[in-house]
């Protein structure tokens, strides 16, 4: 989808939401006006702006088709139909995002339009998420999910709450910050089950052993627990 289709799609969107979910309607025109006087050229060329837009813009459809079912009990039996991880999302984290106040949302916006964020972590977290999924696991990745919740990663391996998972590095500068931050994130959302995993990665297979950690907590971590666990 080209930059301009996108502030398009984006102006159809807040339209159809305006009359089905005004919370949608009004997170949709933050992010309207933000692109809005971007130039096609110089928006194009910001890759994580666009796949963060083409995201939001995926979500924002899938929402309305969920919000415009006639009864609350089929808008619930759509989500249901969903895997675990993907119901988490819809039915709450993006729901309670767009229902409110977001402390985070203007300042990665700045940094991601003037290119701040690394995409160093995208190939890592693809080899994750699929190592994942290939041993029968559920996983969500948003850039709303990481920028503003402290997540990196939604995983699920059938438990009805699934576990956000904030992934580090042993030498990251600013390690016991982060650790604070992303719990203070975490009961700030009411998100009910966290592990911050921290690890080597010049250690070998250092990719399996996350994936090991992550799953073993997803089946084992209780309702209300924060986990932090090195490698």
């Amino acid at each position: 989808m080209q930059s301009k289709d996108i502030k398009e799609k984006l102006k159809l969107l807040i339209h159809e939401a305006s009359t089905t979910d005004p919370n949608l309607a009004r997170r949709l025109e933050e992010v309207y006006r933000w692109v809005k006087g971007v130039k096609p050229g110089s928006l194009t060329a910001k890759r994580l702006v666009i796949l963060f837009l083409l995201q939001i813009i995926d979500d924002a459809e899938v929402w309305l088709k969920i919000k415009s079912l006639p009864s609350e009990e089929e808008q619930q039996s759509a989500l249901d139909e969903l895997n675990p991880a993907l119901k988490y999302w819809y039915g709450y984290l993006f729901a309670k995002w767009l229902s409110e106040n977001d402390p985070k949302f203007h300042v990665w916006r700045q940094k991601l339009m003037s290119e701040e964020f690394s995409e160093e972590d995208d190939k890592l977290l693809e080899c994750i998420t699929g190592d994942i999924k290939q041993r029968g696991g559920h996983v969500v990745r948003r850039y709303i999910s990481d920028l503003s919740m402290a997540t990196d990663i939604i995983i699920s391996t059938g438990q009805e709450k699934p576990l956000c998972i904030q992934l580090t590095t042993l030498s990251e500068e600013h390690f016991q910050q982060k650790l604070n931050d992303w719990e203070n994130t975490l009961v700030f959302w009411l998100i009910e089950r966290g592990l911050f995993l921290s690890f080597n990665p010049s250690q070998r297979e250092f990719v399996h052993k996350i994936v090991n950690v992550a799953l073993h907590n997803s089946r084992s971590l209780k309702s209300g627990d924060y986990f932090k666990f090195s490698l």
